[in-house]
């Protein structure tokens, strides 16, 4: 993880003598401090980690997360009682004039602490370096998310055998939810999406008490978290018979997405393959109904650094990890989405999630 380290001191635009992560409570949990620890198993609430730019790594935990700690090769100092905490966090902070914090994952209350502390130093955001590093995956990175999409893939093709007539789409979520987990996974990704006819055309629907009924769209958005690295997937089937709109619907979301794979290479700014897609979809009768951006990064946060949206303009690189996700919501109707994970390739781009993108009919 030494390499990590450096890369965030590297690519920070401020110059610090060191930087320290504090974790809150969960949700408030930084990434980052997975990112710089490699530690995979653990909550490590309250802790802190004071990294410094030859990468050397100092852990500051409760008892509690002492023997997941362990497992790192950083320097370790375990507390027991808030006044332990202060007084180890005083010592570790105190022979450093500047200080960078994650601005952007540090709570005002913690950043309160760090001050009181040692009122005489100076706190830097260093977010973009922390930002930039993870924009590109090293190797241990691409292999967990693409162990994620393997487990994500699997429980797709489940699916199929798993949908009837009556079931509800909170069942439907269960079953997702339970795959994911028996096939490896620690836990899904982020919230499952299991939608039923016109409910799928809400992009961040979720899943309810609603009852599946023949000749119904269903669409499943999900992911699984392996190692603390997360995949995304999305298929939209049709239980039943599917109307012409159905029909012309999925071919023109399949379509857009095979125009954003065609764009997709180094060098090529995220906005423009945005644009592509949605300039597609515009010429067609759907023109105005893809309402959101047309991917995302992926890693150890579900929505990781960049994205392929209208505003941003981020030249893609090699071994950025992306979705790609475009869509076409009809409220009152239903909707069609396609997603699957892409790692930026030198020649263009690896697919990750390899479920197949075939038109499908369940009976």
């Amino acid at each position: 993880m030494i390499q990590r380290v450096k890369n965030i001191f590297r690519n920070s635009r401020q110059i610090v003598d060191c930087i320290v992560l504090k974790n809150a409570s969960i949700p408030y949990v930084d990434d980052n401090f997975f990112y710089v620890t490699n530690l995979d198993q653990g909550l490590f609430e309250g802790s802190c980690a004071v990294i410094l730019s030859d990468g050397t790594i100092d852990l500051l935990v409760s008892e509690l997360e002492a023997e997941s700690a362990r497992k790192s090769n950083a320097r370790l100092t375990i507390y027991r009682t808030k006044e332990e905490f202060s007084t180890a966090l005083k010592h570790l902070l105190s022979p450093f004039s500047t200080i960078g914090v994650n601005a952007s994952s540090l709570s005002y209350l913690d950043f309160n602490k760090f001050t009181g502390l040692v009122p005489n130093t100076k706190f830097i955001d260093v977010s973009d370096g922390f930002f930039k590093s993870r924009l590109i995956k090293d190797e241990q990175e691409i292999q967990r998310i693409k162990k994620a999409c393997e487990i994500a893939d699997e429980t797709m093709a489940t699916i199929p055998e798993i949908v009837a007539e009556g079931m509800s789409e909170d069942e439907l979520a269960a079953e997702i939810n339970y795959s994911l987990q028996s096939l490896g996974a620690e836990k899904p990704a982020f919230d499952t999406i299991s939608s039923f006819g016109k409910n799928s055309a809400e992009p961040h629907y979720g899943h309810s008490d609603v009852k599946l009924e023949n000749d119904s769209v269903i669409l499943c958005d999900f992911g699984a978290c392996y190692k603390k690295y997360n995949s995304d997937i999305t298929r939209t089937f049709f239980f039943g018979n599917a109307t012409e709109k159905h029909k012309e619907m999925y071919e023109t979301v399949l379509r857009a997405q095979q125009i954003a794979f065609q764009a997709i290479k180094p060098g090529i700014k995220a906005s423009d393959v945005h644009h592509a897609v949605l300039s597609f979809i515009d010429s067609t009768k759907f023109k105005g109904r893809f309402i959101h951006s047309t991917g995302h990064g992926l890693g150890l946060a579900v929505h990781d650094g960049i994205g392929l949206a209208p505003d941003n303009d981020t030249e893609l690189k090699e071994n950025m990890v992306l979705t790609v996700e475009p869509g076409v919501y009809l409220p009152g109707f239903g909707g069609v989405r396609i997603e699957d994970d892409i790692l930026v390739k030198k020649d263009g781009l690896e697919l990750l999630t390899k479920s197949p993108r075939d038109f499908i009919e369940l009976r």
